[in-house]
């Protein structure tokens, strides 16, 4: 008997460590749709509203300048703060975001909203994938790393694919995305609430604002090359996201929500495939 509630306590730690992972998870994809979920509504803006080309990608520079933002200023936060509060924190962010989304008629209120959900995803970004990185299992090694870096791409897949359903076939078709993503955000808060925290705050949560910077001296040499990769292809997701919904409307001659959140789509889900397959080559051949 004296060895009995050992086991329990550590399978009790593995049970609450499970919904951690999964809540850490399904928030990170739940946090990338509701990203994804404006997208198939520009059209409809440009048709609706007057919104021009150039105010619809200064709605992905918005969004851009955000994430960008969290990332550096808000990236090391939840190593203080703790990871449940800075996870809920994003998407409370987000949430927001939405609310002002609901009521877009003004590209000044695309951007705000824009912005919000920007530095909400930024957050989401890195408190989540570092609670992933915490609570999950040991057994396969791989599933941190690939849930962690695939769980953006499928939440701008499904978002992007949902909302286009949503706004084409759902009424309310300028909300209705919104309203659903609330929903699921507040599901996702609701888990996050409930699992255990895995880091321990500590002091100098001010001084964490400070952006840093480091690169290893040993690969210092590379850091040209990995800019370079990094801006073309990042540029080109943004070029893509920012002109897809006009393109879609000039070359396929439809402005269908649904095709354009295919065609989104399409750029999105087969980065799930990059992983393995870069796996297989050297960092250099890859």
């Amino acid at each position: 008997m004296q060895n009995v509630a050992p086991v329990i306590n550590q399978a009790h730690r593995d049970g609450t460590l499970r919904l951690a992972f999964l809540s850490a998870v399904v928030s990170l994809v739940v946090s990338f749709a509701t990203a994804a979920a404006p997208i198939p509504l520009y059209n409809i803006y440009r048709a609706e509203d007057g919104f021009t080309n150039a105010g619809i990608s200064m709605a992905i520079v918005a969004y851009a300048v955000g994430t960008i933002f969290a990332l550096l200023v808000l990236g090391r936060l939840s190593n203080h703060l703790g990871r449940r509060l800075t996870a809920s924190t994003s998407l409370s962010l987000l949430l927001l975001g939405c609310l002002l989304l609901l009521n877009v008629h003004d590209i000044v209120i695309l951007l705000a909203g824009r912005l919000l959900v920007g530095v909400g995803t930024g957050l989401a970004s890195s408190s989540l994938t570092s609670y992933i990185a915490d609570a999950a299992p040991s057994r396969p090694e791989w599933l941190a790393a690939v849930a962690s870096s695939q769980g953006p791409m499928l939440g701008l897949t499904v978002g992007a694919i949902t909302s286009g359903a949503l706004v084409q076939f759902g009424p309310w078709p300028r909300d209705l995305i919104y309203l659903v993503c609330v929903g699921i955000l507040l599901l996702s808060a609701a888990l996050i609430a409930i699992s255990p925290e895995t880091a321990t705050p500590t002091p100098g949560a001010s001084r964490s604002l400070l952006p840093r910077v480091s690169v290893p001296a040993r690969v210092r040499h590379l850091l040209p090359v990995a800019a370079a990769v990094f801006l073309a292809t990042w540029a080109s997701g943004s070029f893509y996201q920012a002109f897809v919904p006009a393109l879609v409307e000039d070359q396929l001659h439809t402005r269908s929500p649904l095709i354009l959140g295919l065609v989104l789509a399409a750029y999105m889900a087969p980065s799930v495939l990059g992983a393995p397959i870069g796996g297989r080559f050297t960092s250099a051949r890859r």
